[in-house]
């Protein structure tokens, strides 16, 4: 076991664990996008960064830092909020992400997110890029207008199916999740058509066709349910 302070309190946690995963064990919520359980944290969206201030105050990112013997972790802070605001405002403003037409309003991580950290405004210009829709699967959508970069789609895809359909295409503020390396989703020739990657995606980027504004609920519990059934050799 390892002895460290979390919020001031002299707390312990396992050899190995995240910061993330020892602020949950004792009941401490850190905010977090491309996290989910049951898939290989990415570190990428950057919500869930805390200070360590025995490191001289740096900021790491909690899903993917582990626990060290001593450290002084804050989880919450004037500064801290303030830098998590930001980062979820450039979120908003990168892609198009109007909820009043999402099929995910109100059922979305991105949108809890904004109520959670008090964001009812931006601050910085929207870019309102020209992004495009794939409807050409059978049964599901994907809208570009809303995707995240957070890459759970191209994990669940990979390490809960293993058909490794999803990846990502373009450098930078171009980057976009495409199929088999580019092309139509429809004419993916490795899709098992799952859903696996729609119920992994927290927004409306992925999602069922059929649904209308606010219907499209999701249970990305469905990854860690799948992945603990599973036999263990």
């Amino acid at each position: 076991m390892i002895s460290f302070k979390l919020n001031g309190r002299e707390v312990r946690a396992k050899e190995g664990q995240t910061i993330l995963e020892a602020a949950r064990d004792h009941g401490v919520r850190i905010p977090t996008l491309c996290y989910l359980k049951g898939l290989s944290p990415r570190g990428s969206c950057r919500l869930c960064l805390v200070e360590v201030r025995n490191w001289r105050g740096k900021l790491v990112p909690a899903c993917v830092t582990r626990v060290e013997e001593g450290m002084d972790i804050v989880t919450h802070s004037e500064r801290i909020n303030r830098i998590r605001r930001l980062v979820l405002e450039m979120l908003f403003v990168e892609r198009n992400h109007i909820c009043a037409f999402c099929v995910s309003s109100g059922h979305c991580e991105l949108q809890d997110l904004a109520v959670e950290l008090g964001m009812d405004h931006v601050t910085i210009p929207y870019r309102y890029p020209g992004l495009s829709m794939d409807l050409s699967h059978d049964d599901y959508g994907l809208d570009h207008n809303r995707c995240v970069l957070c890459g759970r789609c191209v994990l669940a895809c990979a390490e809960v199916e293993g058909a490794f359909t999803w990846g990502f295409q373009g450098r930078g503020i171009e980057t976009r999740v495409a199929p088999d390396l580019g092309g139509a989703w429809g004419d993916s020739e490795t899709c098992t058509a799952c859903g696996k990657c729609v119920q992994a995606c927290p927004t409306g980027a992925l999602f069922e066709k059929g649904v209308s504004t606010a219907a499209q609920t999701k249970r990305p519990e469905v990854i860690i349910e799948v992945t603990e059934r599973r036999p263990r050799v």
